[in-house]
Formats: C-alpha cells, sequence, structure tokens
C-alpha cells in the first residue's frame, strides 16, 4: 500500500466511530443450534458495488461460482478446548478454555473464576485423567498451565473438553463435529471459521466438478475474534494476533486465478485475512507461515480478494468493518437491516452472506 493510500485510508478510518457499525439485533434471531443439513441455510446474496439484495438457499451458491474462479478455505480444525475440572486442594469447580500453545505441555489459558489461580495453582480434571499446575500470570490476567497426562495430550483433550462455543450460544452442542467445518484439518483454534460450515462434501465436490478451485489455507482462530471494540474511535482498537499458513500450492493456485483474470472468493473472513496479510503489493502470494494482527476497516485496498462468503457478525465488531470495508458501510448495514426483516439467523450458526459483484446463474 502506498503512503498515499495509506494516508487515505487513515483519514476515512479516523472519521468513523465504533457506533457508527452498531445495528440493534433482536435475540430471538442468534441461532442456537446448527441446522441438521449444513447446506440448507438461507443465504442473502448483495452486491457489493450496489448494494443489490437477492434471497437464496446456500446449497445454490454454485450457481453464481464460474468455471476458474477459487473459493480459498480455512481449513483449521477447533480444539475442544473447554476443560472443567477442579482445585486438586479445596474441590472448587474451575473451568480453563486453552487459547495458544506455548511449549508442547504449556498452554496459555483463560481460566474462571481466575482471581484465586496464582501460581502453584494445581487442578484436577477427569478424575485425574489431566492435571494441572498454574505456572505464571500473563497479558490480560491469562495464565500459563503445564498439563500431565499419560498418553497423548489429543485424545485425552478429546475425551475430556468441550467445544469453546462464542458466549452468545447458550444450549448445549450435542455434536462436536458440528462446529467444525467439514474439511477442517489442523488443530489449533478456538473458534470456529464459521462461513465454512454451511458447505457439505457433496456441496464441495460439485463446486470442483464444475471447474472451481479448492485453495485451503490455515489461521488458527483466535477468542479475540469475539472481543469488542470497546474504543470509539476504530483506530485505536488493538487486533488480536493469529497463526496462519499458506502451502506453496494454494498460493499458486490463488495467483493462477489472480493471472487469468477469474476471481479470488474468500470463504470467511478468516481466510480473507490469511491472504490479505501475506499477498506482496501485487496480489501474489508464496509459501509462508507467520502471525498477522491485521485490521481491515473501511478505506482498505483489497489486494487479492474479490468476493466474500461469510456469516453475519456482531454489531460493532471488526467483522463487521472487514465486510464494510469491501462493500460499503451502508450497503452492509442495510444488508443487515433487510436480513433482520426477512427474519435470517444469526451469528456462528447461523445463515450466510455472499458479497459478490455478479447475480447471473452460471448452470453448466
Amino acid at each position: 500500500m502506498d503512503i498515499t493510500n495509506s494516508d487515505k485510508v487513515y483519514r476515512q478510518a479516523a472519521e468513523l466511530k465504533t457506533s457508527d457499525f452498531y445495528f440493534d439485533l433482536p435475540q430471538e434471531l442468534i441461532a442456537q443450534d446448527p441446522l441438521e443439513d449444513r447446506s440448507a441455510s438461507r443465504l442473502l446474496m448483495v452486491n457489493k458495488d450496489t448494494g443489490e439484495i437477492k434471497h437464496e438457499v446456500f446449497r445454490n451458491i454454485i450457481d453464481y461460482l464460474n468455471p476458474g474462479d477459487c473459493l480459498v478455505l480455512n481449513n483449521t480444525k477447533v480444539l475442544p478446548a473447554r476443560l472443567l475440572g477442579v482445585k486438586e486442594d479445596t474441590g472448587a469447580a474451575i473451568e480453563v478454555l486453552l487459547l495458544k500453545r506455548r511449549e508442547r505441555d504449556v498452554w496459555e489459558t483463560l481460566v474462571k473464576p481466575g482471581k484465586k489461580m496464582k501460581p502453584g495453582a494445581r487442578l484436577v480434571f477427569g478424575e485425574g485423567l489431566l492435571k494441572a499446575e498454574v505456572l505464571d500470570v500473563v497479558e490480560e490476567g491469562n495464565r500459563l498451565i503445564h498439563f500431565s497426562y499419560e498418553g497423548i495430550f489429543e485424545e485425552v483433550l478429546d475425551q475430556l473438553g468441550e467445544m469453546p462455543l462464542p458466549p452468545y450460544i447458550t444450549h448445549k452442542l450435542k455434536d462436536k463435529n458440528r462446529y467444525q467445518t467439514v474439511y477442517a484439518k489442523y488443530d489449533g483454534s478456538a473458534a470456529a471459521p464459521t462461513a465454512g460450515l454451511h458447505f457439505t462434501e457433496e456441496l464441495l465436490n460439485r463446486i470442483e466438478k464444475k471447474g472451481v478451485k479448492l485453495a485451503y489455507v490455515t489461521l488458527h482462530v483466535g477468542l479475540g475474534t469475539f472481543r469488542p471494540v470497546k474504543a470509539d474511535n476504530i483506530l485505536e482498537h488493538h487486533m488480536h494476533s493469529e497463526y496462519y499458513q499458506i502451502s506453496a500450492e494454494a498460493a499458486e493456485l490463488i495467483n493462477e486465478t489472480r493471472r487469468s483474470g477469474k476471481r479470488v472468493i474468500c470463504v470467511g473472513t478468516t481466510s480473507c485475512r490469511t491472504i490479505e496479510s501475506a499477498a506482496d503489493e501485487n496480489g501474489m502470494l508464496e509459501e509462508c507461515c507467520g502471525n498477522t494482527e491485521i485490521f481491515i476497516y473501511p478505506g482498505y485496498r483489497f489486494k487479492v480478494l474479490d468476493c466474500l462468503i461469510t456469516n453475519f457478525h456482531l454489531p460493532e465488531s471488526t467483522l463487521v468493518m472487514l465486510v464494510s470495508a469491501l462493500a460499503g458501510r451502508e450497503n452492509v448495514l442495510n444488508a443487515y437491516e433487510e436480513a433482520i426483516k426477512e427474519k435470517y439467523r444469526f451469528f456462528s450458526f447461523g445463515d450466510a452472506c455472499f458479497f459478490t459483484d455478479d447475480f447471473t446463474k452460471k448452470t453448466l
């Protein structure tokens, strides 16, 4: 991004307040449970240039994809990272949420209640199947915890852990796999890349047979994705850091799509943040990995992404700001107003949006 454009983006963002991205959402529209059929979700199609709206069913998204287009999907896998246990000395109930692996058996965690969780405190889970000791208190009051167990940690975690559902979901999840995409591959996320939850293996196979390329990247989603923007001026918000990885194969698929003049369509804001973080100034990618704190807000010039498939996001969130950077704040808020009027289902287990440039069906 050149200096002139950077200045332009900064000035535009400086005029925006967090409250400019607020909308009033009735609580009953927050989806509490996933649909039995992933691809049966509703799909609100929004022309990112004009704001025009069209109502569809998600499985029909294939009709709006062109041969040669490339879907970019995040193949991270959500850890069953919520552990319920007790303090060894008092038997008091304790909840530990795994955030980030620091070393082999040392994790940065969020502990509730946390006040008495001082270094040296010992915890027990699953009647001793998993034990832990608090090592240190770090940034934002998070705890570094060392775990001890027999066998393989991921297998113990799969046995004892629960999915770390967002705070706005109060129902208990019956099937862990429903908070997992069908293409989830690499463990590491504290939250699901929820735009991908709408795809079934059958739908992906049909999309690929149509000649649409599938490029898989990895970004491990952190709980910071749910962190509210507390600053009035959005430029004062500090973005959380997340680890990403792009393979040589994925980079070449995306580069080939751009060279051929076809569309790069990100499935979810996490896929978008991954490729926009890694791309050079010409929008080209190569095999790489790293941590990103990229914050995309109106005025941002996208280097790679053309269109975006995403869920509905929380009011005043960084994700609403990202979508507004692509489609314009007024277009996004108008689309959300229409979705509320038509009683779409919101957030992680809710319906989807497709911010696109073309409503023409492309059936073969």
